[in-house]
């Protein structure tokens, strides 16, 4: 454990501990939030994923919005990379590529809070395609 030298010091473990605990909270209920998986592998972290990760955090806690962000590995869309999939409570999980800053915000004003389509959408075709 690291050790305490000064009281910012403390309270940088207590936040630390704080948000920990806060995700295995929300993690005992996913359905009835909204549930965000970055792909962070390695196309997704050169992409730029991490810092989407960390807006999507910090933005959907500003926004009083009640959701989980976690990482997830490849999601197999390397060309479309960073990558999220956005799972609203009681719906079918979304696919969004090429995801930015810019577009987290646009996902989280329109899809999240309204509902509203928007561009990006990685259509999902294999659950669709007839195996023949």
């Amino acid at each position: 454990m690291t050790k305490v030298k000064s009281l910012a010091d403390l309270k940088k473990m207590k936040d630390q501990f704080q948000s920990k605990i806060e995700l295995r909270e929300k993690g005992e209920d996913p359905d009835s939030r909204v549930q965000i998986k970055v792909a962070m592998a390695t196309c997704g972290i050169a992409s730029g994923a991490k810092t989407v990760m960390e807006f999507l955090i910090e933005e959907l806690d500003k926004r009083s919005i009640d959701a989980v962000v976690t990482q997830t590995g490849c999601m197999g869309y390397c060309y479309a990379e960073p990558t999220i999939e956005v799972k609203l409570p009681n719906q079918e999980p979304v696919v969004f590529g090429y995801v930015n800053n810019q577009k987290a915000d646009e996902i989280i004003e329109k899809y999240i809070k309204n509902g509203e389509l928007v561009d990006g959408i990685i259509p999902m075709n294999y659950n669709t395609i007839d195996n023949q």
